[in-house]
């Protein structure tokens, strides 16, 4: 009986590795240089998000207390407190979901096979959220949906979009 246990175990042993490699791994969230008000305002923000967004797990991220989550493997990754698009023009559109404006840039928008940053310039800070190309026909639009409340109640307005 004893040798049973023992091969169980090394078993065991063998497939942590495996199953290791498997598991997602931290997402890292990138600081950005925020007055007092709106670090406090992107804590209100992370500490009220869902834990779940488009159907995936909320998942580490690193540093632990970061201003940003993330879901999902591939990984849905919001970070608080983004300065505006280089490429931003009052003129831009951008598209109301829920009450709350993201921007998207021209290239992103119309290549399905790539990653997409939706930016939500109507709240400010701003925040913005990194959608794997795998979510963008299913995913995209639920998971902005599921942020408005949570920005619309804690972050101010920003810039109008069209």
């Amino acid at each position: 009986m004893r040798g049973r246990g023992v091969v169980a175990s090394a078993a065991a042993l063998l497939l942590l590795p495996a199953l290791a490699a498997c598991s997602p791994g931290t997402i890292e969230i990138e600081d950005h240089d925020l007055s007092d008000a709106d670090r406090a305002a992107c804590e209100a923000v992370v500490d009220d998000l869902p834990k779940t967004l488009g159907g995936e797990l909320r998942r580490p991220v690193d540093p632990e207390g970061a201003l940003g989550a993330a879901w999902g493997d591939p990984a849905y990754v919001l970070t608080c407190g983004v300065p505006a698009p280089s490429d931003y023009e009052a003129t831009a559109e951008c598209s109301d979901i829920k009450g709350v404006g993201w921007y998207v840039t021209d290239d992103q928008a119309s290549d399905l096979g790539v990653d997409v940053t939706p930016i939500a310039l109507s709240r400010s800070p701003y925040v913005e959220l990194v959608v794997p190309s795998r979510y963008r026909t299913d995913g995209i639009d639920q998971a902005l949906a599921e942020l408005a409340p949570v920005l619309k109640e804690h972050l101010a307005d920003g810039l109008s979009c069209l």
